[in-house]
Parts: structure tokens; sequence; C-alpha cells
């Protein structure tokens, strides 16, 4: 087990695959209580009987982001499950990538409910809870296309820049009830995100490059790991990683 991590209740969105799986994997292993939300129930159940079966703490709610009475279900589903929350990762995401001027608008929707709002949906869920406690850790995953642009990457890289902006807006108010935050902004990971990419020339662009390049979703563990690990008086406020081959 890891210290600052072993007991803790962390819920975490968007959980059902690639770096929320491996999230909720390694911090179940290291000894806290695990809440997992996500679309695909099967597959959560799948992975907390493997956590369970192993001794460890986990139990998973279905839950879609957009929806801010689902997301308020999962934070108090960890709640009534455990007694409180000590950390929320606002994980779920989706990455679309097109031009603009292919105006597949859709998608922009789709990426500004799931990357922002459900970002949004968690906070308010959790940060009640965290006031009472007079404790609590909320960490938003943002990415590197949070801090640069390139082509194709024009509306997910504003829901990233905005989920950096709205992460640094709650550091300096949650200050008042020794609330946490970190944002957490991963290069390339090789996960299922660019199953989302309905251009194809893309999506094949981006499938050769992070095939090439891409780290293993269990680095963004270690990472999230780390941030809660540290005592309670010291806060992580940004965590940037890229594969060391990745220029940009």
């Amino acid at each position: 087990m890891t210290g600052n991590i072993a007991g803790k209740v962390i819920v975490i969105t968007g959980a059902s695959s690639g770096i929320g799986e491996a999230a909720a994997r390694h911090l179940a292993r290291s000894g806290g209580s695990v809440v997992l939300g996500a679309r695909r129930k099967e597959r959560m159940e799948t992975l907390v009987k493997e956590l369970t079966d192993a001794g460890h703490k986990a139990t998973a709610v279905s839950v879609d982001v957009t929806d801010k009475d689902q997301v308020k279900q999962l934070v108090d589903t960890a709640v009534k499950t455990y007694g409180r929350i000590d950390v929320l990762i606002n994980n779920a995401g989706v990455m679309p990538l097109s031009t603009l001027e292919s105006l597949k608008i859709d998608e922009w929707d789709q990426m500004i409910d799931v990357n922002l709002k459900g970002v949004l949906y968690g906070i308010a869920a959790a940060i009640p809870y965290m006031k009472e406690q007079k404790s609590g850790h909320i960490i938003n995953t943002a990415s590197v296309a949070g801090q640069l642009v390139f082509p194709s990457s024009a509306v997910y890289s504003a829901t990233k820049f905005a989920v950096r902006a709205l992460s640094e807006g709650l550091r300096q108010e949650v200050k008042p009830h020794n609330i946490r935050t970190t944002i957490v902004s991963p290069g390339a990971v090789k996960t299922e995100l660019l199953d989302h990419i309905s251009d194809q020339d893309i999506q094949s662009a981006n499938r050769e490059y992070v095939g090439k390049v891409g780290v293993p979703a269990e680095t963004y563990a270690r990472m999230v790991a780390f941030a809660i690990n540290e005592p309670d008086d010291v806060d992580v406020n940004e965590i940037t990683f890229r594969p060391t081959a990745q220029e940009l």
C-alpha cells in the first residue's frame, strides 16, 4: 500500500477503459476504495470483480457525465458506501478531432458536454461533501492539447484549455476549505481515445503516431497516485507528461 492513498475513497469517471481503468486498478492496489463511473457498466463490473477478488475495495455506478443528476448519484453512492469522498478524478473525455471547416457540430457539442460540462458536474457534486469534511482533492484530466493547438484540435483544445482555466479558478477558491486541486495533462497515451475520431485520415495519422511513441495508460495512473500520495499539506497543482519521443 501507498501511505497517503491507503484508506482514501476515490471516485473516478471514465473508468471503464484507458487511463481511468488504469488509475482505478493502481489506486485500489495502493489501498484506496475506488468508486468507478462510466457508461459501460459491464466493463466496470468486470474490473470491480477483479479488484474485489484480490481483496481490494471497489464498486461501480453507471453514469453519463453529461447528466448532472447521474454524476451527483455517483458521488452520493461513494459517500453512502464508504462514508466520505476524499478524491474525485474527473477523467471522462472524448476526442473526435476534425478540422473546423468539416463542420462536425455534433462532435463539437459532445466534446463541450463531456470534456467541460462533465468536469463541472463532478465539481458540483463533490464540493459540498469536501467543504463539510474540510478536506478533499479534485483531479481534472486536461491534455497537452490544452497547452497548444494543432490542426484538427481546435475544439478539443478549447475544451482542455477551459479545463485548465477552470481548475486554476477552483484552486484559488477552495483554499479556505483545505481542498487540493491537480490538473493532469497527458501527451500521447495508448488508449481507446482515438476511436472517437470519425475522420479516417486524421484517425489514421494519429494512430500511427501514438502507436510509435505513445506510453501505456499506467503512466497516467502513476501521475495521479503521486499527486494523491503527497502529504496533505502539499498541493500538486499541475502535472504535464509526454512520451520522451514526443516533440510537441
